[in-house]
């Protein structure tokens, strides 16, 4: 029964592979059916000019201040001041949801796209992407809001309603529905598709079966709230960021004289055509940009609005220095972490097969990336494999070190993306006439059991089709949020000088907070 059903949701999805294939590449590449449309990628052009006006605008604060921000992880923030959790709980909650597939799939998927070239754009976008974090996570504290029963919650929502005032919440109301979409798509079922099949990997169980065990891990800790997974994200996202961090570095040591030619793919392949055997035939520095771009922002979230959902709830009453930790968690997620996955990918050597294009025979190649037999993650997969090859209970241990990082990444990214799909259903239930308490707690609850269902739903879609409407619900976020982001520039340039207070509040009284003495930010 169980696998009938499955066949059936497969079926469904693949009738609307094509169309979304094609929407996906006019958003990201400017090509309908194959054939160009417009000369550059529309979504390419958002991101990047809104990026570059915003550093501009900060005089290059997200790089000058990336040091002094690094000091102030280790140093102990006020827990006394208000809010919801501590400073360092909120940018490890953002971390969650930022640190998932991507960071290991979506780099594989980047590299099949665009070649290797991809990751030096993947690297241009976290950079400039660090501007628009910062803007995101000091209005998200700056315009954030207290509810009668004094949690506090914010976002982009916030910042739109009471920092652009009441004739801009269509915008507001657009941004929550898109970001349900993208919730339920890119937070939910590309992360249940991956982890049913790293379960599947490694137990050989049906991937429904995973998505079961997996809907149930994260209802436990949903059910709680946002202290709940606020809690559990400061504990687990440390570790297993660093434990990964240190494996991949491992992996690499071993196959360092791979080095320098990996580094010649990447900046040889951001900027020319190039071709390779195996799985990747080539790719033009449109595809490259638009591969990078994509899964860069797919993985740090920089200009999509999701983080600032997080960062509102910090126990702070400094904007800036909870913007200093929100452009943190695009540094870490896409330079640190995804950066040692592609390093891994492009770098370990292997044995590995591929089908030559000309006589239709496999031969060897070096690399996983190179591979026509592996996608997505079974490219990540395999490269840790061939890299620490010694099998413990039949499996490799680089399979168990990658199928062991993701489920960890994915049920904490998992547990966020809830969090953020509850907060924008919420903003949209409040605009109804009637709403109160009662029926916000009874939405929350039906949202939570929704989202279990969809993990098992998503654990069976294929690849491809999840992973493009993952790109179209990623733009239906960004484009309200970044027209969000550059309207309110002027108050987070002025945020950025230290001005608390910047900007005018539409509907109420600035928070006292604002100008109270500075508390829970880190260092004071």
């Amino acid at each position: 029964m169980a696998t009938a059903q499955t066949g059936t949701i497969a079926a469904a999805f693949e009738r609307w592979t094509d169309p979304v294939i094609n929407v996906s590449d006019f958003i990201w590449g400017g090509t309908w059916n194959g054939a160009e449309i417009l000369p550059f990628p529309p979504m390419v052009i958002i991101l990047l000019g809104g990026g570059l006006w915003m550093m501009f605008g900060l005089r290059g604060y997200p790089v000058r201040e990336l040091i002094p921000s690094f000091r102030k992880l280790f140093r102990k923030s006020d827990k006394g001041a208000a809010g919801e959790i501590s400073p360092f709980a909120a940018l490890s909650t953002a971390l969650s949801g930022q640190v998932g597939t991507g960071n290991l799939a979506g780099v594989a998927t980047a590299i099949a796209l665009g070649g290797p070239g991809a990751i030096f754009w993947m690297w241009i976008t976290a950079l400039i992407g660090m501007a628009l974090a910062f803007g995101e996570g000091s209005l998200a504290v700056r315009f954030r809001e207290r509810t009668p029963e004094g949690e506090y919650r914010g976002g982009p929502m916030s910042y739109i309603t009471y920092g652009l005032g009441p004739k801009w919440k269509w915008l507001a109301i657009l941004f929550c529905l898109g970001t349900l979409f993208s919730a339920l798509v890119t937070g939910n079922g590309i992360q249940a598709n991956s982890v049913a099949d790293s379960i599947n990997e490694l137990t050989g169980l049906d991937e429904w079966i995973g998505g079961i065990i997996v809907a149930l891990a994260v209802f436990v800790v949903i059910i709680g709230g946002i202290k709940s997974i606020g809690a559990v994200a400061e504990k687990i996202v440390p570790i297993m960021a660093i434990a990964y961090i240190i494996m991949a570095l491992i992996a690499i040591l071993i196959n360092i004289a791979d080095i320098p030619e990996t580094f010649s793919r990447i900046f040889g392949g951001a900027f020319n055509a190039q071709s390779a055997s195996g799985g990747f035939v080539g790719a033009g520095l449109i595809l490259a940009i638009r591969a990078g771009v994509a899964r860069g922002l797919f993985s740090n979230e920089a200009g999509q609005g999701s983080t600032p959902i997080a960062h509102a709830v910090a126990q702070t009453n400094d904007p800036a220095a909870q913007g200093n930790f929100a452009m943190l968690g695009t540094f870490i997620d896409t330079i640190v972490i995804c950066t040692m996955t592609a390093l891994v990918i492009l770098t370990v050597e292997g044995p590995f097969m591929a089908v030559n294009a000309a006589t239709g025979l496999s031969e060897p190649v070096k690399h996983a990336w190179q591979s026509s037999e592996l996608a997505g993650f079974a490219v990540t997969s395999g490269a840790f494999a061939a890299a620490f090859p010694y099998q413990l209970a039949g499996v490799p241990i680089g399979t168990l070190i990658a199928s062991i990082a993701l489920i960890l990444f994915v049920f904490t990214t998992l547990l966020t993306w809830s969090y953020y799909g509850e907060r924008a259903i919420t903003y949209l239930y409040d605009q109804l006439p009637g709403s109160n308490d009662r029926g916000e707690k009874m939405l929350h609850m039906g949202w939570r059991v929704l989202w279990c269902i969809f993990i098992y739903i998503g654990a069976s879609a294929p690849l491809d089709f999840i992973w493009r409407l993952g790109d179209i619900s990623n733009a239906a976020m960004v484009i309200p949020n970044m027209i969000a982001l550059l309207a309110l520039s002027g108050v987070v340039f002025a945020l950025a000088r230290g001005v608390r207070n910047a900007g005018k509040d539409h509907g109420r009284e600035t928070p006292t907070e604002l100008s109270e003495e500075i508390s829970g930010a880190a260092g004071h």
